[in-house]
């Protein structure tokens, strides 16, 4: 299996990029667009001089408990920046989504609270939310989050999008906003 089925099999429609869409990434902004990928893993990530912006993170089930995981996150923080993620809220008809939720609270994330986040999917035409997780060598602020989050949508998630996809994403400032009176609560808080 190749690690675009890989993602794809892992991951739901409305979170995965086309294939083309990676691809473009992977050979037009090689110079900030990464993949990781060995015989049980795929990760794929955006490296800028300010922060690290993990796009997916699949352990194959057989390797799951095993450290993999952990240690692909500690391979992103030697490199001493933020580094940002996007996680749906927990299903729990979905155990996967609650044991990511561990493992990333378990690896220093923190839950930026004061973020909101709704984009709609061009594969489902849902409008999908999705949380944001951090960890910073630094204080960070949510704020900084933001604008990290901000580039990597306008550099990543919307690369190209109309030619890829036959229409274009929502514009940044509807899909992220800064909110600190949000009434979401921690997600990682709840575990």
């Amino acid at each position: 299996m190749n690690w675009y089925e890989k993602l794809s099999q892992y991951f739901p429609i409305e979170e995965m990029k086309s294939k083309k869409h990676l691809e473009l990434l992977l050979s037009e902004q090689s110079e900030i667009y990464n993949k990781d990928e060995g015989p049980h893993h795929v990760l794929m990530y955006v490296e800028t001089d300010e922060f690290i912006f993990v796009d997916y993170l699949f352990v194959s089930k057989d390797a799951r408990g095993q450290g993999l995981g952990g240690k692909l996150i500690n391979k992103l923080k030697d490199h001493q920046k933020p580094i940002i993620l996007e996680v749906e809220p927990v299903d729990y008809a979905d155990s996967d989504s609650e044991k990511r939720l561990h493992f990333y609270k378990r690896e220093g994330f923190k839950h930026a609270t004061s973020i909101g986040y709704k984009r709609r999917s061009l594969a489902t035409n849902e409008v999908n939310k999705m949380e944001i997780l951090y960890w910073s060598p630094t204080e960070e602020s949510e704020e900084s989050i933001l604008n990290s989050m901000k580039k990597t949508y306008e550099l990543i998630h919307t690369y190209k999008d109309k030619e890829i996809y036959g229409e274009k994403y929502q514009p940044v400032d509807e899909v992220l906003v800064l909110d600190k009176n949000r009434e979401d609560i921690d997600i990682l808080s709840e575990l």
